[in-house]
């Protein structure tokens, strides 16, 4: 079975949550903890030619919020975001699971690859959400996850941290036809529209803290 096939049970699981997860009042995560996201409208000053530039925080005031908002080109990341997005990828383009050990990290500051207990290590946990018998599936899933734009969670606090996809982000009735080409890369229509009835993306996705840690890599809600 792909991960991409475990799409339905990833919805199954999730429906028990579903009506706190689309209330739009779940606070600004401790620190630590994933940002698990409700879908979002995009800002109403964002400009709409070009629904993945930053938004005017000259127009919204200059300061930070607790709502996540959609980012701009790479070049507006943080440089230590920069560097570790650079370093998973490479690591995922050479099909070098152990390259990606020292990225993760351990302990309470590992990063997360699971709602539940990741029991034994973490890389052969990784290996096994592949489809695959060697695992690489999941490596190419990280790659593409990686190369979509990205959201921007805690923007201006100590929690802030960069999330891939911005579909994590942003409601999916609202993707331009350029959007959902761009989703599709990462999911099927089949996948896209149980998506839609559920309300959110819930496909994997990764996160990286403003100072550099990767603190997640999930699937699921």
């Amino acid at each position: 079975m792909t991960v991409r096939a475990l799409l339905p049970i990833f919805l199954i699981f999730a429906s028990a949550n579903a009506g706190f997860a689309q209330t739009g009042d779940v606070p600004p995560p401790p620190s630590g903890l994933v940002p698990l996201p409700a879908p979002i409208a995009p800002p109403t000053y964002q400009d709409p030619e070009n629904p993945l530039a930053m938004p005017d925080r000259s127009r919204s005031g200059g300061s930070g919020t607790a709502e996540p908002i959609i980012g701009g080109s790479l070049d507006a990341l943080p440089e230590p975001v920069k560097r570790m997005r650079e370093r998973i990828m490479q690591a995922a383009r050479d099909a070098d699971f152990e390259a990606l050990r020292p990225l993760m990290g351990g302990g309470s500051e590992g990063t997360q690859l699971s709602f539940g207990v990741v029991d034994g290590d973490p890389i052969d946990f990784l290996r096994s959400q592949g489809g695959d018998p060697d695992g690489y599936e999941i490596l190419a899933i990280l790659e593409e996850v990686l190369e979509a734009g990205y959201a921007i969670y805690d923007p201006g606090t100590p929690n802030e941290t960069y999330v891939w996809p911005y579909f994590a982000a942003t409601s999916l009735e609202a993707l331009t036809p350029k959007q959902r080409v761009e989703l599709f890369k990462l999911v099927t229509s089949g996948d896209y529209e149980d998506m839609r009835d559920f309300g959110a993306y819930i496909f994997y996705r990764a996160g990286i803290s403003s100072d550099g840690r990767w603190r997640f890599f999930v699937a699921g809600d």
